[in-house]
């Protein structure tokens, strides 16, 4: 089973509508949508949820008022000041260090654990799809990314399919290690900028110290000829294998305004034949 991640160093380079418009090429696929805080695949998926799950994970303090004898020690103690002088906590301010629970000499304080998010397992008009949503000011995301990639794997096993395509979350955080991680290969979908080439170099540096053979896609790479050969060479100075450039096209647009790829929305336009020739180079890669 092969693991594709494709992941950038900021949002907005296209690494979904890449995702989608590679479901539609290719539906023997298992699709992944690990950007758990900001998800949006399924804006163009349209899935039908077959299984909802509720995702737990760290804790929130709960005063019993019944018990609570209002010495201040806990608000003493807090150092995110999430504690009224009514002696509520403010579920959004508490960062569920346990601090007060502990120390409280009344055992006021409870410490469950809290449901912050959910997760689906889900069809699509391309195949099945794992999903995840994290709630508003949530943490944990990348607990919640790990476990979304683990139900991917074991619906693609189910399924008997040997392919999983993962739409990353952005950046270098802890979400995007979560996501990289024991995969079989990462495209990097950057766009040929100052800033564009320094994303692309971290991300790169990121799979590298995973030990993750990294691609690159070069997205709009018609917006700044020069800037995309520089990416390109030092991509190759960095051992990293060139999979195709992208024009800029508003085609993109028009095609997530109507909720679908760019395959099917226009599949004769540049963009789409350019993808179609990524997606060729990509899974020549993974079949080595």
């Amino acid at each position: 089973m092969k693991e594709l991640v494709i992941i950038s160093g900021k949002g907005g380079t296209g690494k979904t509508s890449l995702v989608a418009a590679f479901a539609a090429l290719s539906q023997d696929m298992v699709l992944c949508d690990a950007d758990v805080d900001a998800a949006d695949l399924h804006l163009i998926m349209d899935p039908t949820v077959k299984e909802s799950h509720g995702f737990t994970g760290g804790h929130k303090a709960i005063i019993d008022q019944g018990k609570c004898t209002q010495c201040g020690l806990c608000r003493e103690l807090c150092r995110w000041e999430a504690i009224s002088k009514d002696f509520v906590v403010d579920s959004i301010e508490c960062e569920g260090c346990g601090v007060c629970y502990y120390f409280c000499p009344e055992k006021a304080i409870d410490f469950p654990e809290k449901t912050c998010g959910e997760w689906f397992v889900s069809e699509t008009r391309f195949g099945p799809m794992v999903h995840a949503r994290l709630g508003i000011a949530e943490e944990n995301s990348g607990k919640l990314v790990t476990l979304v990639r683990q139900e991917a794997k074991k619906l693609a096993d189910e399924k008997g399919m040997d392919l999983i395509v993962t739409d990353g979350p952005p950046g270098v955080g802890c979400p995007v290690i979560a996501s990289i991680g024991g995969s079989s290969a990462v495209l990097v979908v950057a766009e040929p900028t100052v800033s564009g080439q320094h994303d692309m170099e971290r991300v790169v540096q990121l799979a590298s110290h995973f030990r993750v053979p990294a691609l690159l896609c070069v997205n709009k790479f018609d917006l700044n000829l020069r800037a995309t050969e520089g990416m390109e060479d030092l991509a190759e100075a960095k051992g990293v294998k060139l999979m195709g450039r992208i024009p800029f096209d508003p085609v993109f647009t028009k095609a997530m305004v109507q909720g679908k790829s760019v395959i099917e929305f226009d599949r004769d336009s540049a963009s789409a034949k350019a993808v179609e020739s990524v997606w060729a180079r990509v899974r020549e890669f993974l079949s080595r």
